[in-house]
């Protein structure tokens, strides 16, 4: 029987974390989701050795050497090739999970983890330059589908008082995966010419712990259940994740979800888009998924180097600073992790967006007063950090809570039946996103210079402001209660729009375009 764990949670007296369930958030998040950190911070520090190889490379094939532009083109393919990669895993995730379930998924994926390393870990033996950018793309495919499954595996399988706490589990893996990245990447460790494909291909070894550990847990329950009818592997998989508990109410709660989809088959894209009953719930995802990745943490990241560099800090020192920021991640996932469920969720959107936006601010205004003002670069040197602390608040800003909650809540909008279909929306919406930024900002930067923070800055407060306007708490409640709570609201939104819609005002919107003591106002000249 598994062991018990009590935790605080906000409404109730005490909650249940079992063992299963911890084991479970350990195992998925570790071989999969700290993967997706470790893939985006690997290719940093080995650059100019990887460059170095693709030229040496090409000179013993062609007798000449590359041009400095077409190294620079192969390396770019090598970096953005793994967001491509991962714009593709996450449209297929939506038909491995009805096929294969959602532990399934997580496990027959995870050849493509052992495909990328050996191809990444054998290129300079093979004196092939595409292993490398194959191999990238591949940890790409893996990398896209493991950002939904996961958390919906996990969002899944947990009790509606610990859905928050589980589904930021992946949240912390990935800082993790960045920091480890990081330090491994140092001089003293992988971070030596001769052992950069290593480096790469390190990423087997959580994969195969995850795989060697995780078929003994159960599939999702709701799966077992809503998609396959299978009652008693149901039963058996909810004595194993909630121990002690009476779960006679939750299969009550699945089955009359279950009854609510007899007659709805797993939605495609498209029909999920045409949904008018769904349609701010899939608003809210696409809000959220683009504005976590255009909130400017991809371009922070990338540049942190060169802003550390300016802020005066010494050449040999920088590396140990970034692997500091990769200590705050974790610290700041942790935060969100343990406060999710007395919180809620829309507190740590909003407040993390709404800081992004303050300190991007900040790194405009610093970034300005350091060029404009000489004399404060040399008699006030510490007005140097404030870009520094901007940095550092930007980064614990997102990874308190737009880094994973957007995640969570893709899975808490949505029925079973319109889950898949909302992940591939929210997938390949981040991903674009995300290649989007890289692409984009060098140019953006070259062109708008300390202003471009600005553009993030505007995009995080919109964001926040559309969290704390449309978007209703999710805490603590099941997702029939979710559901009947955006049913309720829309048909009163309907109900109303029949009445004089041409004079209905809202007051406040609170979900899905529904309205929390919702009154009407006509024009005097109508009555």
């Amino acid at each position: 029987m598994a062991e018990e764990i009590l935790i605080p949670s906000s409404g109730l007296t005490s909650s249940h974390l079992t063992s299963s369930l911890l084991a479970v958030a350990f195992l998925s998040s570790f071989g999969s989701s700290m993967l997706y950190g470790y893939n985006l911070a690997v290719v940093n520090s080995p650059a100019v050795y990887i460059k170095d190889f693709y030229n040496k490379t090409v000179v013993s094939r062609n007798g000449t050497g590359l041009s400095g532009e077409t190294l620079t083109l192969m390396y770019s393919l090598t970096v953005s090739v793994f967001a491509i990669g991962g714009l593709l895993g996450s449209l297929i995730v939506g038909m491995l999970v009805t096929r294969f379930g959602r532990k399934g998924t997580v496990i027959n994926t995870s050849v493509l983890v052992f495909i990328a390393g050996s191809l990444m870990g054998f290129s300079r033996i093979c004196g092939s330059p595409e292993m490398v950018i194959f191999g990238r793309f591949i940890t790409g495919i893996h990398s896209g589908i493991s950002l939904s499954v996961v958390p919906m595996y996990l969002g899944e399988i947990a009790p509606k008082n610990l859905r928050g706490f589980l589904g930021l589990v992946p949240s912390i893996f990935i800082g993790t995966g960045v920091f480890a990245a990081q330090i491994l990447g140092l001089h003293e460790l992988l971070g030596k010419e001769e052992h950069w494909p290593l480096f790469l291909s390190v990423v087997v070894l959580p994969t195969f712990i995850q795989l060697m550990l995780l078929p003994w847990f159960p599939e999702s329950p709701r799966y077992l259940l809503i998609e396959k009818h299978n009652v008693h592997a149901t039963i058996t998989a909810l004595k194993q994740y909630r121990a002690k508990c009476n779960i006679q109410a939750e299969i009550e709660e699945m089955q009359e979800e279950q009854h609510s989809l007899s007659s709805v088959e797993t939605l495609s894209v498209w029909k999920l888009l045409l949904d008018d009953t769904v349609r701010w719930q899939v608003l809210s995802v696409v809000v959220i998924n683009i504005g976590m990745q255009l909130s400017g943490i991809d371009a922070i990241w990338f540049y942190t180097n060169d802003i550390f560099k300016n802020a005066g800090i010494p050449a040999p020192e920088i590396q140990y600073t970034t692997a500091g920021t990769g200590v705050i991640e974790i610290i700041a996932g942790l935060i969100g992790c343990f406060t999710i469920e007395k919180l809620g969720r829309r507190p740590l959107m909003i407040g993390g967006f709404a800081m992004m936006g303050i300190c991007s601010g900040g790194i405009t205004l610093a970034l300005l007063l350091q060029g404009c003002f000489f004399y404060l670069q040399t008699h006030l040197p510490f007005m140097r950090y404030i870009s520094v602390c901007c940095v550092v608040g930007i980064i614990a800003g997102f990874c308190i809570g737009p880094a994973g909650v957007p995640f969570l809540i893709t899975a808490e909008l949505f029925k079973q039946s319109h889950r898949p279909a909302a992940y591939i929306i929210g997938g390949s919406l981040n991903w674009l996103s995300n290649f989007t930024v890289g692409f984009v900002f060098p140019f953006l930067q070259m062109s708008a210079g300390a202003y471009c923070y600005l553009v993030f800055a505007t995009i995080c407060v919109f964001v926040a402001i559309y969290v704390y306007i449309v978007i209703p708490e999710t805490k603590n409640k099941t997702f029939m209660e979710i559901s009947r709570m955006f049913s309720k609201k829309e048909a009163v939104l309907e109900t109303q729009g029949l009445i004089h819609g041409d004079q209905l005002k809202l007051k406040k919107m609170n979900g899905y375009g529904g309205m929390e003591h919702a009154s009407l106002e006509f024009d005097s000249s109508s009555s």
